[in-house]
């Protein structure tokens, strides 16, 4: 794990408003605190600076790991993962009553990737 800074994770912070950026729950009311994700991993050469990092959901965090893609399950086709850094959210998903609709390739593979439908998540997001 690489050192971030106390002010690029204030940036980083700041700059997400203190909300998941790829399942957008708030860090108020999750169990666990909101963790610093590097969006491209370091071992796929990411750097740890203000335009590979983003604010992301203790389970968004450990979905993810560093992995960069899988395949979207409509059309069985490698996609990358969505990136916060370089794509806007309402692009690649939606919401429906407290589910995460991904709607594009890189939004479904996400969301099914990240598991943003499970029980547990569409719970906690029906608290806000």
């Amino acid at each position: 794990m690489a050192y971030v800074s106390e002010a690029l994770r204030r940036l980083v912070i700041e700059r997400a408003n203190q909300t998941c950026e790829y399942c957008l729950l708030p860090n108020a009311l999750s169990f666990y605190s909101h963790e610093v994700d590097h969006v491209i991993a370091l071992k796929h050469q990411g750097q740890t600076n203000a335009e590979n990092l983003a604010y992301a959901c203790w389970r968004c965090n450990r979905f993810k790991g560093s992995d960069l893609g899988s395949f979207d399950p409509d059309t069985g086709d490698f996609s990358f993962l969505f990136n916060s850094r370089k794509q806007l959210w309402s692009e690649h998903f939606t919401f429906a009553k407290a589910h995460v609709i991904g709607s594009s390739p890189e939004g479904r593979t996400t969301a099914l990737l990240l598991k943003m439908n499970t029980r547990d998540r569409i719970q906690e997001r029906l608290r806000y």
